[in-house]
């Protein structure tokens, strides 16, 4: 009896989550799934037609640039976020006047609004009245404005405000995992005669393995998801250069909200490839994970 009441009570606690999570997280993954294999645009019958969904995406040059653009954009973040994050946490573990202002400085971009922050980067990197372009100029560096969101710098601009970004949010994260290591530890390697840079090297990083592992792999899904600034900055534009993978499916399944030149929703064609652009991230995780996790048990 004692035992039935503890699981009635448990199921009562549990409920709510139980139901928003099949309501809100389920059931939409169930709908977006059946209508991967019927011609719908949200109105009307739809009309099943099988796997030409998948064939027609296996011929959209569109959405392989998207994917393309996908790797350059977080590989370009991932390359440089997570070094960066790694020193500053470092330098802003160590004990010092002001420490605690400089990581509320470096963690704000985590808690402001993408928009907003894209927002505010356009307006300095607009190319024709861009406060950056103003600077260099009146500095005598450029003669002539920086296209910096046109088809030659708008991805190395987007890379830029997404690692300004991601960088303080993937620093508390090292910060917590540094203040794991043991002092003890490194007062042995002083010692012994040991440097900042040995340190660093030989103690960290080694320590750090299973927090840096977990870190990466959250980087990795961010990266590849990540639109909503591009969305803002350039609307996958101008001519593509900027197109990621959901940004694409986005502009499908709401085209008068992405900035599209498509008038008609595709919420058939737009789930299947959201269902190849889930399926591409989830492979690359697992890859990743196996990989790390073979390399740390070597």
């Amino acid at each position: 009896m004692r035992v039935a009441k503890q699981w009635g009570e448990t199921w009562l606690y549990l409920l709510p989550s139980v139901v928003l999570t099949l309501a809100l997280g389920i059931y939409p993954i169930l709908w977006a799934i059946r209508y991967m294999f019927y011609d719908y645009q949200g109105y009307g019958t739809p009309i099943f037609i099988g796997l030409e969904n998948f064939v027609r995406l296996g011929q959209d040059h569109l959405f392989w640039e998207s994917v393309q653009n996908t790797f350059i954009y977080a590989g370009g973040k991932l390359i440089f976020t997570i070094p960066i994050s790694l020193v500053l946490a470092v330098i802003l573990n160590r004990a010092f006047l002001g420490r605690n202002l400089l990581k509320a400085i470096y963690f704000m971009p985590t808690i402001v609004s993408t928009a907003v922050i894209a927002i505010v980067f356009y307006v300095i990197f607009n190319s024709y009245n861009g406060m950056l372009n103003q600077l260099l100029m009146s500095l005598g560096i450029i003669s002539e404005p920086i296209g910096w969101l046109g088809p030659k710098y708008a991805m190395l601009t987007t890379i830029i405000v997404a690692i300004w970004g991601a960088v303080g949010n993937y620093m508390l994260l090292f910060i917590a995992g540094l203040q794991s290591v043991p002092q003890d530890v490194y007062e042995s390697a002083s010692i012994d005669g040991a440097n900042a840079v040995q340190k660093f090297w030989f103690i960290t990083i080694p320590l750090l393995g299973r927090v840096m592992q977990m870190i990466v792999m959250l980087a990795i899904i961010t990266s590849l998801k990540g639109y909503e600034s591009i969305m803002v900055l350039t609307e996958g534009g101008p001519i593509g250069k900027t197109e990621v993978m959901f940004l694409y499916v986005y502009k499908l399944l709401f085209p008068f909200a992405g900035g599209s030149d498509a008038t008609v929703q595709q919420f058939g064609y737009g789930s299947a490839a959201a269902f190849v652009t889930a399926l591409i991230v989830g492979v690359i995780t697992i890859l990743y994970f196996y990989f790390s996790k073979r390399t740390s048990h070597d």
